[in-house]
């Protein structure tokens, strides 16, 4: 039996973390509002990345509405336990973040673009929590699939710290780290928003835009966030 943690602003070791199991979570072959699969294989030519932003109902919408983005999906990352359940997730004792697969074409969004609406949608201020959301499964992060995705959200932190310093803001506390296994949620976590409208979102921006900041690293048609 599994307890929870009595610290979740912590981020459990590998050793205190719960084991898990071997079994991927099902999901359902097709994205709710769009109809393209949720797991690869995916057309050629589509790029991959991921986010976390705090409760994930919320974020998964914010990235499916973007033009160019061909499926999302929901699930855990950036922890220890192997194919973990939410309410493992939601213990403390798995260090995963509750996170958002994005795929999309390059040709039609850039990467910039979507780095736009993760630093817009969200207060990346905020450490281990996400408003009134509290835990560690709802720390902001950004996973890398490239050395230039890397590159590209190590740059679009710095200009968008010196937009929030200069208006009062703390310190940027997102992690940026090369993209770790990604375990689909439950399947009703997939589009949960699309399939409960009048459903539970968090998520709250600081205000500050990002079109200026990060003029260097979006595409030459950038998405609204809205």
């Amino acid at each position: 039996m599994w307890f929870m943690s009595k610290n979740k602003l912590n981020v459990p070791t590998s050793d205190q973390a719960l084991p898990g199991r071997d079994r991927p979570m099902p999901v359902p072959d097709a994205h709710h509002v769009n109809g393209n699969p949720l797991r690869p294989p995916f057309p050629e030519g589509l790029e991959t990345a991921m986010f976390a932003i705090g409760c994930f109902w919320g974020a998964e919408r914010i990235f499916w509405q973007a033009p160019g983005v061909f499926t999302t999906a929901v699930g855990y990352a950036a922890g220890h336990t192997r194919n973990p359940t939410y309410e493992e997730v939601c213990s403390g004792m798995t260090g995963h973040t509750e996170a958002v697969l994005v795929v999309f074409d390059p040709k039609a969004v850039g990467y910039g673009d979507l780095l736009r609406l993760f630093w817009e949608s969200h207060d990346p201020t905020q450490g281990m929590r996400q408003g009134n959301d509290v835990g560690t499964q709802y720390r902001s992060g950004i996973y890398t699939y490239s050395p230039e995705q890397r590159t590209m959200a190590q740059a679009s932190r710095d200009a968008y710290q010196a937009a929030l310093s200069e208006t009062g803001y703390g310190a940027i506390t997102t992690e940026i780290v090369d993209a770790p296994a990604f375990y689909y949620a439950e399947a009703y976590h997939q589009q949960y928003l699309a399939k409960n409208p009048g459903g539970y979102c968090g998520l709250g921006g600081t205000g500050i835009s990002c079109t200026t900041v990060l003029g260097e690293v979006t595409h030459e048609n950038p998405v609204s966030a809205k």
